[in-house]
């Protein structure tokens, strides 16, 4: 019976308690918003997709190991953000066909930003922490949005996140060499358009 536990007990413990699956979501639920927000310019639609990712993370990856859990986390993320792009793409060509605009968002970036603001978590905070202030942060947050999806998602699970390039990688979908390649045309926009705060 002790050698069954002994060679079990890693299994066993990928078992998370509720407080350890809260606390996860917690720390990542800011970062994840940010990102869905720049990805698509909406408060609302962002808090779908985060809301959508939790949901799918807590069914299908609760039970995986927690050194996991970024990685998958952020992946359902980035399959929500290009399953958003798809849809809109779709939604966007009937709304052309009855007349209608593409982008009637109706919330603020006030609204996302307040939101941002009450929200608890501490990594969230980490690249806003060596910000030149306000405008800067204005600035950025403007460039982010204009990078093609491909580069925001390197940029900021590499950067921001911290991610290897492996794991951006099997996040995203594709080689190590396109994750490389996204991050460095990102930077070169993101550096040009920021250049004034250099």
């Amino acid at each position: 019976m002790q050698s069954w536990l002994n060679g079990n007990f890693h299994y066993l413990r990928t078992v998370a308690t509720d407080k350890e699956i809260d606390d996860f979501l917690a720390r990542v639920e800011k970062q994840g918003y940010l990102m869905a927000r720049i990805a698509t310019s909406s408060s609302e639609d962002a808090l779908d997709l985060l809301q959508d990712t939790m949901l799918a993370f807590v069914q299908h990856y609760k039970s995986r190991n927690q050194e996991q859990w970024l990685a998958l986390f952020f992946r359902i993320l980035q399959n929500r953000i290009r399953d958003w792009y798809r849809w809109n793409k779709v939604r966007n060509k009937w709304r052309a066909w009855f007349g209608g605009s593409g982008n009637d968002h109706s919330t603020t970036d006030n609204d996302s930003k307040a939101f941002i603001e009450n929200q608890s978590g501490s990594r969230f905070n980490e690249p806003f922490e060596r910000l030149n202030g306000s405008a800067f942060n204005e600035a950025l947050l403007e460039a982010l949005r204009s990078l093609p999806l491909r580069q925001q998602q390197a940029f900021m699970l590499r950067t921001w996140q911290g991610l290897s390039e492996m794991e951006t990688a099997a996040i995203m979908r594709i080689s190590q060499g396109s994750v490389k390649t996204h991050l460095f045309r990102a930077t070169k926009v993101l550096r040009d358009k920021l250049e004034d705060f250099q």
